[in-house]
């Protein structure tokens, strides 16, 4: 990989969960799907055996989903979430007006909130990216994936207190 690769900030927790799911998938996971092949394989023609054609499918994504987290978490910084300073960063609850409406989200990877009620955004999505480093009171705006500009006002930036 390169020295380019994202910094992704991750609390213990997300980097714990993460991590089993991993191990889980790299062992159980991967020996369930493998019977499962097996088990369709035997019944016989497989350009017209559905059961094969589905347990190979799974297993195309079961190991992109690993590959994912080998990524994030080799490149993960674990830790707290950082302390509000009134700066927008990687794991902060931002509250902003986004289009003339409010939202309030966790600006980092969707890991970190799963569980949340919270919006996540990437700090590398348009939206994300825009507002990285901006204190609360400040104007931005960004060009949205359809082309129209979108204006953003940060409004306050809280520590993220986790589930």
């Amino acid at each position: 990989m390169s020295s380019d690769a994202p910094v992704t900030f991750l609390t213990q927790e997300a980097f714990d969960r993460l991590n089993a799911e991993l191990e889980h998938l790299s062992t159980v996971g991967r020996e369930e799907i493998a019977k499962r092949i097996e088990a369709a394989r035997e019944e016989g023609d497989l350009k017209e055996n559905g059961g094969y054609h589905a347990a190979k499918d799974e297993q195309g994504k079961q190991e992109a989903r690993i590959r994912t987290l080998q990524a994030l978490l080799k490149n993960a910084t674990v830790g707290v979430a950082p302390e509000s300073r009134g700066v927008v960063e990687p794991g902060t609850v931002v509250t902003a007006i986004v289009a003339g409406g409010e939202e309030v989200f966790l600006l980092g990877n969707r890991e970190i909130g799963a569980g949340s009620e919270l919006d996540v955004y990437s700090e590398a999505s348009p939206l994300g990216s825009a507002i990285l480093g901006l204190k609360e009171g400040d104007t931005t705006s960004y060009t949205a994936p359809n082309g129209r500009e979108i204006a953003v006002e940060i409004v306050k930036v809280e520590t993220y207190g986790g589930q």
